[in-house]
C-alpha cells in the first residue's frame, strides 16, 4: 500500500516552525506517513538545522506568506492567498496529498476547508468535531465552534457524520447521538433545539439517545454530542479549562509536604495514566467533517507529540472511506419539506 501523503502547514499555530518538524518526523519514523510541508522553504531548513531535525525525505512546497491568528479568516481567500495553510489546502484540493493538517488560523481554516477544498455535496456546513476524554473512553463534540449560528438541519447532519466518523475512524461501531441542550426532556431548549431534536430522532442512520445535559457529557451520556458551534465552543474550552484546573490541583495536594510526597509515589503511575486520560492533547486536534478531502485542525498550543497524534488520525481519516460514507448518508436523507 502506497504511502499516505500528509499536507502539514509548517508555520501554523503557537511553536512553528520547530515543534511541527519535529512532530512531521516522528509521524514519519513511527506512522510510515510521507509529509509534505508547505511555508517558507529557507525559514524551514533553517529551523531544521537549528533544531535537528533530519528533513531530507520531506517534499516542500515554497511559499512565502503566513496566516496569523490576528489575521481575518477571509484573508485566506484574498490578501494571505499565497499562505503557508491557503497553499496547503489547494495542494489537498489538486490531489498533491492525501490530507491537510493545521495548527493555525481556526477561522481561516473553515473558510479555506468550505471555499478551496469544498464541502461534500449536500452538506450544508464544515464543523469542528474534536475528541475529549470522558469516564469511559472518549466522545466527540460537533460542532466546537465552526459555526456560531446553526439551523436544525445543521445539527441533524453533524450528528450524521459525527457517527459516520466515529464508526469508520474511531472503530466505535452504532456510536450514540446527543443533544446538548438544559434538560433531557424533548420540549426543553428553545426552538433550535426542540426542532433539531425531532429531525435528529426521525434521522435514520443513527443512534439518537436525546438530550442531555451539560452535566452527564463527561459520564459517557453520548459518543457524539451535537450542538451550535457557539455552544460548542464554550463547552471545549470550559471542558479543557477544568481538567487543567483539577490536574493543578492534584499536584497542589501531592507536593503539599513530605508525607503527600511519599503518598504520590506510591500513586505515581496511576496519577500518569489519569493526566494522560484528561489530556485532550491526546487526540492532536478535530476533522473539519463535511469537507471533501480530509482537513485536520491541530491544536494551536501543539507539540512535537500532538502533531505526531494528529497526523496518525490523519492518516486513519485519508484511507478510510469516510468521505464517501458521508456523502452516501447525507444523499440518503429525506428531502426538507
Amino acid at each position: 500500500m502506497a504511502k499516505q501523503r500528509i499536507i502539514v502547514d509548517a508555520f501554523g499555530g503557537d511553536n512553528a516552525p520547530a515543534e511541527i518538524l519535529k512532530g512531521c518526523r516522528m509521524a514519519a519514523d513511527e506512522l510510515g506517513v510521507q509529509i509534505i510541508l508547505t511555508g517558507s522553504a529557507e525559514k524551514i531548513r533553517a529551523a531544521a538545522a537549528q533544531n535537528a531535525v533530519e528533513i531530507a525525505d520531506f517534499e516542500i512546497i515554497d511559499c512565502p506568506d503566513v496566516i496569523t491568528m490576528e489575521d481575518e479568516a477571509t484573508d485566506i481567500m484574498r490578501a494571505k492567498k499565497e499562505s503557508s495553510m491557503a497553499v496547503g489546502l489547494r495542494a489537498l484540493a489538486e490531489g498533491r496529498g492525501d490530507a491537510f493538517a493545521s495548527a493555525g488560523n481556526s477561522g481561516a481554516i473553515v473558510v479555506g476547508a468550505t471555499l478551496i477544498v469544498k464541502r461534500i455535496k449536500g452538506v450544508k456546513r464544515v464543523a469542528f468535531a474534536p475528541l475529549l476524554p470522558k469516564s469511559e473512553g472518549f466522545f466527540m463534540l460537533c460542532d466546537g465552534g465552526a459555526n456560531n449560528e446553526c439551523r436544525p438541519e445543521m445539527l441533524a447532519q453533524f450528528g450524521l457524520m459525527g457517527s459516520v466518523y466515529m464508526q469508520k475512524v474511531m472503530g466505535l461501531q452504532n456510536a450514540r447521538v446527543g443533544l446538548a441542550n438544559v434538560g433531557t426532556e424533548a420540549h426543553k431548549g428553545g426552538e433550535l433545539q426542540q426542532a433539531a431534536h425531532k429531525l435528529l430522532e426521525a434521522q435514520a442512520g443513527i443512534r439518537f439517545v436525546g438530550n442531555i445535559e451539560a452535566r452527564e457529557i463527561p459520564y459517557d451520556a453520548a459518543d457524539v454530542v451535537v450542538c451550535d458551534g457557539f455552544t460548542g465552543n464554550m463547552l471545549l474550552k470550559m471542558y479543557e479549562g477544568v481538567a487543567l484546573a483539577l490536574m493543578d490541583k492534584f499536584k497542589g495536594v501531592f507536593t503539599k509536604n513530605m508525607k503527600n510526597k511519599l503518598a504520590a509515589a506510591v500513586v505515581y503511575k496511576d496519577m500518569k495514566a489519569l493526566k494522560k486520560q484528561l489530556d485532550y492533547n491526546e487526540y492532536g486536534g478535530a476533522p473539519i467533517l463535511g469537507c471533501s478531502k480530509p482537513v485536520f485542525k491541530v491544536h494551536g498550543s501543539a507539540k512535537a507529540t500532538t502533531l505526531k497524534s494528529a497526523i496518525a488520525l490523519c492518516a486513519k481519516y485519508a484511507e478510510s472511506n469516510i468521505i464517501g460514507e458521508i456523502a452516501a448518508a447525507v444523499a440518503a436523507q429525506k428531502p426538507e419539506e
